[in-house]
């Protein structure tokens, strides 16, 4: 194999990984429970309350919902995100602001608990 091919083989190999790892989920077998975070008043009229929210961090969630945030723009509604089941386990799908669309506010108790 000549010095072309083997950096071009390199470079697919890198490509790929890249792919795949940024592409993958973290499953847990348990979901994490959310603490409890005392509601406060709005900022404004417009602020949306962000209850459950959660990040991958280090191939772990945390939790960081608890908020008070406002639309990127008008006419924007925030769909709040929830939790998949499969046999794998479960997997957090993060929620976010949608044009025209989604139902207004991020607290699941006012959406309807998405928990199974």
């Amino acid at each position: 194999m000549n010095k072309t091919q083997k950096s071009f083989l390199a470079l697919a190999i890198a490509l790929t990984s890249g792919i795949y790892s940024a592409s993958a989920q973290i499953y847990v077998h348990v979901r994490p429970i959310a603490p409890i975070i005392v509601r406060t008043a709005p900022p404004s009229p417009r602020h949306i309350w962000i209850g459950e929210d959660w990040h991958e961090n280090n191939g772990h969630y945390e939790h960081v919902g608890g908020h008070w945030a406002e639309p990127p723009r008008e006419g924007y509604q925030y769909q709040a995100g929830h939790w998949n089941h499969s046999r794998r386990g479960h997997t957090w799908q993060a929620g976010g602001w949608h044009e025209g669309k989604g139902k207004r506010g991020g607290d699941h108790r006012e959406q309807g608990d998405h928990r199974h």
